[in-house]
């Protein structure tokens, strides 16, 4: 068992006290039975009147924070505990029917994952089409496993990790014609390439657990971390990072899972004031490596987790009087 503890510590600074409007955090861990929450520890300053969880269509768990109180510095604070088991994803159980590449998905699963088969961005000139398809071989058998993990692995060979803080992800034609991207638009790049070859896939936000001895091999650490699954019979949900190079669920902690990135912003809010009121926001995500910590039972026993707040930070964008911000970390 290995259990990661991650700090996930963002702030927001005006040059005068603002008036802030709701913030949508997904900062909460999936539970499943290779990621398991031990505890969850979420402040905000300044406290909000009013902190309502739900789930949204995915099933990732949402919280949505409301103030009453203007401030120059909005802070949101999560610490979360738990526990990881990493996936030889290689080792994977697919369908002999799935095992080679192409086939059909069932009747069964079809309709309910018809919209993550769907192309969300236009290739007018079928560039992205044929771009993928030069990892298919035709006239020969496809390894189905073999097929995905070559083209993860060949992102991460030949495009150029870059940071970008401006909002939203750029269309994966551009980071196909530019050969650059942040780990958002490599994964949005990824769904993009699979869905043009009929599979289903859809957009994970989470963070990444960089080991000490992997270092600069892993980009990404330190901030919120972007990748893709795919889904494949017999096998199901499958995590593939295409900005290090990563198949299967090592080092990835899931928290979010969504058709669009949109749906998947770590955190989205607004406030009330002067654009120019606005100073900026720094965010730091740390994951680290801990003892398990021990058991407690009987009266002596606590809830694990308190429910003050949640995190948050990013870009603005004026509206009127109103700034929204959103978290689009790279």
């Amino acid at each position: 068992m290995t259990v990661l503890s991650v700090r996930h510590l963002t702030t927001y600074e005006y040059k005068a006290p603002v008036r802030f409007g709701e913030h949508r955090l997904m900062f909460r861990p999936r539970d499943s039975y290779d990621q398991r929450l031990i505890s969850s520890d979420m402040i905000i300053s300044p406290e909000p009147k009013r902190v309502r969880w739900f789930h949204d269509v995915f099933g990732n768990c949402v919280a949505v924070a409301s103030f009453g109180t203007e401030a120059k510095e909005l802070v949101f604070d999560t610490r979360i505990v738990l526990d990881h088991t990493p996936s030889n994803a290689p080792d994977f159980m697919i369908e002999d029917y799935a095992k080679t590449y192409p086939f059909t998905y069932g009747a069964e699963e079809r309709p309910d994952i018809s919209r993550l088969i769907e192309r969300q961005y236009l290739d007018p000139e079928h560039l992205l089409d044929k771009w993928v398809r030069r990892f298919v071989r035709y006239g020969q058998r496809t390894d189905t496993g073999e097929l995905l993990m070559t083209l993860t692995y060949a992102i991460k060979e030949g495009f150029t990790y870059s940071k970008r803080f401006e909002r939203g992800t750029q269309d994966p034609l551009l980071t196909l014609s530019s050969g650059k991207g942040t780990c958002r638009d490599f994964a949005v790049l990824m769904m993009e390439a699979v869905r043009a070859l009929g599979f289903a896939s859809r957009f994970v936000s989470g963070y990444l657990y960089v080991p000490r001895e992997k270092g600069e091999a892993h980009k990404g650490g330190g901030n919120t971390h972007a990748w893709c699954q795919v889904y494949l019979p017999g096998a199901g949900w499958v995590e593939f990072d295409p900005t290090n190079g990563i198949v299967g669920n090592r080092d990835l902690i899931r928290v979010a899972v969504a058709r669009d990135p949109r749906q998947a912003i770590p955190l989205q809010g607004s406030y009330f004031g002067n654009a120019a009121d606005y100073v900026g926001m720094t965010v730091s995500v740390d994951v680290q490596e801990i003892e398990a910590p021990a058991v407690v039972t009987g009266p002596d026993a606590r809830p694990a987790e308190r429910s003050h707040g949640d995190e948050g930070s990013g870009m603005g964008e004026t509206v009127g009087n109103a700034v929204t911000t959103e978290l689009e970390q790279a």
